[in-house]
């Protein structure tokens, strides 16, 4: 297979991580901008706090996404969680979950491609940053049954995932 290429406009690239920043400031989170192309942030969610990553690549007109988990996985547990992460991306329309081998915890992970475009919305970027915050909260659960509780792929997704009904 073969991409056919043609002529394009050349649309200025608008770094997102402003943006990004907004956000960031607006809900009084902490983070850090190390340098234009990249901003970490901590946040504080229901089950544990997270590491949010923001990587900006200019010449591919992308914005990386990280959302990690801020709990250590032992090593003799490590090989367990791959079997939930792949159950786990199976249920995901949106991002996947990796557990990167220079890591200590599974990471959520989107890439948003934006070549062509004029650049990010304020609104896509909250998009970004509530889905995977959400879906962070969503399986954490589960991968907490296999870390702590040494339970299998399957039992930890049935154990994890519940529809609540109503409010207490």
């Amino acid at each position: 297979m073969s991409i056919q290429w043609h002529e394009t406009t050349e649309q200025p690239h608008v770094n997102p991580l402003d943006l990004v920043e907004e956000i960031v400031v607006a809900n009084d989170w902490r983070f850090e901008r190390q340098d234009s192309d990249e901003l970490a942030v901590e946040v504080a969610g229901t089950w544990c706090n997270y590491r949010l990553l923001f990587i900006w690549q200019d010449d591919f007109s992308s914005l990386q996404f990280f959302c990690q988990y801020c709990i250590a996985v032992p090593d003799p547990i490590r090989d367990k969680l791959y079997p939930l992460l792949g159950k786990v991306n199976e249920r995901l329309w949106l991002g996947h979950f990796i557990f990167p081998s220079d890591e200590v915890s599974p990471v959520f992970r989107h890439t948003l491609l934006m070549r062509g475009t004029s650049g990010a919305s304020l609104e896509q970027i909250e998009d970004l940053v509530d889905f995977g915050l959400s879906e962070a909260e969503r399986f954490y659960p589960a991968f907490q049954y296999v870390i702590m509780g040494g339970g299998d792929a399957d039992q930890a997704l049935k154990a994890a995932i519940v529809d609540i009904l109503g409010e207490a």
